[in-house]
């Protein structure tokens, strides 16, 4: 059975790109448009990673892995953020609330899955 990744960024053809390259490499995908709907996604299903932009209307991803890790079925879900968002005060926030890696956009796709990879539990 493939592992599941959720991939939340307001961008819909970067999730496609995003979705494009994880279900090459044999994942599963489930996308949401922004921090809010990624939120109404976890409904107890099983996510082996979260993909998450920072920048986005609603809710951004920092919030969203803040109300993510508030769920006892996704405390420890790691998470990868995916964003132009580069700045040390921007990662270190992020870090605090609970993101495991930070991949800079443009994103090299191997890039990406090495992080997925390390990250995704066997």
């Amino acid at each position: 059975m493939p592992k599941t990744i959720l991939v939340v960024d307001d961008s819909t053809s970067f999730r496609q790109v995003v979705a494009m390259y994880l279900q090459g490499a044999g994942y599963e995908v489930v996308e949401a448009c922004d921090g809010r709907d990624a939120l109404a996604k976890l409904d107890g299903r099983k996510f082996h990673l979260i993909v998450s932009d920072v920048n986005m209307p609603n809710l951004d991803g920092i919030g969203f892995v803040k109300a993510a890790k508030e769920i006892p079925a996704y405390k420890f879900t790691p998470v990868v953020m995916l964003t132009t968002v580069s700045g040390d005060d921007k990662k270190a926030e992020g870090k605090a609330a609970g993101v495991r890696a930070w991949v800079v956009k443009p994103f090299q796709p191997p890039v990406l899955l090495d992080a997925v990879s390390k990250l995704v539990l066997p």
